[in-house]
């Protein structure tokens, strides 16, 4: 099979929409995380005969292929304590797991209502705290940073496994609320937590077969632009540019949960 053969089933409508839209996932993902908010929609309008696992699994090849760029990008900038980005990582592995495990035990949809309230205070308070993620709000003990970054790691872990879209967003909350990072420290472990949990996943849908080889490849090579682009910006304007796209990923997830919520059939 050659290379215009991967394409053969899809209209130049089709790929152009995922080309520009990966592109513009891997961008927000790079900032501040939640580009599976545009890109996992973008796949089920652009491909609606396609199983949810096979477009879940095309999505996690590209979202993991940005990510890990933006990844490296903060990782010269930015300085780790490698323990506690190695400890919340294997909390989160291991808790996005039983998330993903857990689908099948209870009904998702229960859970929606508190998720959407969840992320209307989260909205309101990072909205109010102006000065929130300017700079390092608090000095934590190494003890206190490893217990905490843990139930950082098992929670939204979790969440990855059992929901989903904005795991990136709700670690770099978790991490400038709770451990007292600024935004763009935040971002940075982020990346690299995420890319954690995401690798699980795709492990799975790739053993299953459960991906489109020439739509992945493509939408990974626009989401790691994607991804550059915003990663150098978000290096480039700092905390403030940050938190601004932050606000509009939360504000977005909120739409998209109460939808859910009080339309959706």
């Amino acid at each position: 099979m050659n290379f215009v053969q991967l394409f053969s089933d899809y209209s130049l409508i089709t790929i152009v929409s995922l080309v520009v839209l990966s592109f513009v996932a891997g961008f927000i993902d790079a900032v501040v995380g939640g580009g599976g908010l545009i890109q996992i929609p973008a796949l089920l309008i652009s491909l609606p005969n396609q199983p949810l696992a096979t477009v879940f699994g095309t999505n996690k090849i590209a979202s993991l292929s940005g990510t890990s760029v933006a990844a490296y990008q903060y990782s010269r900038r930015v300085r780790f304590d490698f323990r506690l980005l190695l400890v919340i990582a294997a909390f989160s592995f291991v808790a996005s797991y039983v998330g993903a495990k857990t689908v099948s035990l209870i009904n998702v949809d229960t859970l929606k209502p508190i998720v959407l309230v969840i992320l209307i205070l989260i909205a309101v308070y990072t909205f109010m705290k102006k000065d929130l993620g300017s700079l390092p709000s608090r000095t934590l003990s190494t003890r206190r940073q490893l217990v905490f970054g843990s139930l950082i790691g098992m929670v939204v872990g979790f969440y990855d496994g059992f929901f989903g879209p904005g795991t990136g967003s709700f670690f770099v909350l978790g991490f400038v609320v709770i451990l007292g990072f600024e935004f763009l420290t935040a971002s940075a472990y982020a990346k690299i937590i995420n890319c954690i949990t995401n690798i699980s996943a795709l492990i799975v849908f790739v053993r299953q077969g459960n991906f489109l080889p020439g739509i992945a490849l493509l939408m990974a090579v626009f989401n790691v632009l994607g991804s550059v682009t915003g990663s150098r910006m978000a290096l480039k304007k700092g905390n403030g540019f940050i938190r601004v796209v932050f606000l509009v990923i939360v504000s977005i997830m909120i739409l998209r949960y109460a939808y859910d919520v009080f339309l959706k059939q």
